[in-house]
């Protein structure tokens, strides 16, 4: 039984989520110097090496069998299938749009949740603060001044747009193949490696057909590149999963909503883009929704810490007393 939102989860997710933001910045600052395309195929390669290092010989995580071929290839086939949607899209439409677009996820994964696991179901409450947080994404993204003001021009930017809502659809799928598969089950590593591996074997050879090879090595480059390998596909992701484990996938998936905000910010501090009021309120509606959705679960962890510390106090005090 998967156990709702506590103070470590928010926490984590919030960790995760400006790692996940700052990874925007850190393709978009080496893009003229590598096809992003390339730069996820390969970040996927090297990080599948350290997952399987890390699963099979630091920590030796028991793998399930039989998996591989079934769900094992379902994900991976998912994971590289909405990353080749984002790198395409991202030809035909701006980078906010792709922002907004991907960010559709958690209610791709809500809806499949609520059809495949009744215990993922979401209140009437929780569907309004998805909602909210949603049109909140929206503001932020498609504002003026959001990405520099900037707004689609290329002729088949509405198919980039398409793209990037298949995009969000693939990876909420992908959240709900894992969830109701024996994958569940299996450690956070087993899954990861399939999702890499499957993403370097599809997406490499894509990027080298279509002229997507580019590559000028440079300090900036190689620390992107490291940041994105070691950090982003390798501790970020092993850590997600195992988060996913723990707590309602519902739940988590609405606080990666904090993913774009924190790569909007991040791109106006270390790229230099213009923000705007627009931004700020954006921000604000997300963070109205999380609170409507996660708001119960979070008083109660509040209320049943204070109350803890309450009765911990006095018994210290009673202690005291009959000293």
């Amino acid at each position: 039984m998967r156990k709702t939102l506590d103070g470590l989860a928010v926490s984590s997710m919030v960790m995760l989520c400006l790692i996940w933001g700052l990874q925007q910045a850190a393709m978009k600052a080496i893009a003229a110097d590598v096809a992003p395309l390339l730069q996820v195929s390969l970040r996927s390669g090297v990080a599948a090496v350290l997952v399987w290092v890390f699963g099979r010989l630091i920590v030796r995580d028991t793998w399930l069998k039989g998996v591989a071929l079934g769900p094992g290839s379902l994900v991976g086939v998912l994971f590289a299938a909405e990353f080749l949607f984002v790198a395409e899209g991202l030809r035909l439409t701006t980078a906010s749009h792709m922002a907004v677009f991907l960010y559709t996820a958690p209610m791709f994964a809500a809806v499949g949740l609520q059809i495949v696991l009744p215990s993922e179901r979401l209140t009437r409450m929780q569907w309004t603060g998805i909602a909210i947080a949603f049109v909140g994404i929206v503001i932020t993204f498609v504002g003026p001044g959001a990405g520099g003001g900037a707004g689609p021009s290329a002729p088949n930017w509405m198919l980039g747009d398409l793209l990037g809502i298949c995009a969000g659809a693939v990876w909420g799928l992908t959240t709900v193949a894992v969830r109701a598969s024996r994958l569940s089950e299996a450690p956070a590593t087993q899954t990861l490696f399939y999702q890499l591996v499957w993403a370097f074997v599809v997406l490499l050879p894509f990027a080298l057909l279509s002229g997507q090879s580019t590559f000028h090595g440079n300090t900036l480059v190689w620390a992107s590149l490291g940041f994105q390998a070691f950090v982003v596909c390798f501790f970020s992701y092993v850590a997600w999963f195992y988060l996913l484990r723990i707590y309602l996938a519902s739940r988590l998936g609405v606080l990666s909503f904090m993913a774009p905000m924190f790569g909007v910010a991040l791109g106006a501090l270390l790229l230099h883009e213009r923000l705007d009021p627009t931004f700020l309120a954006g921000s604000a509606l997300v963070l109205v929704g999380m609170l409507v959705v996660n708001g119960r679960e979070w008083l109660k962890f509040v209320f049943a810490r204070q109350s803890r510390d309450g009765v911990n106090a006095k018994h210290a005090v009673d202690r005291r007393l009959n000293r």
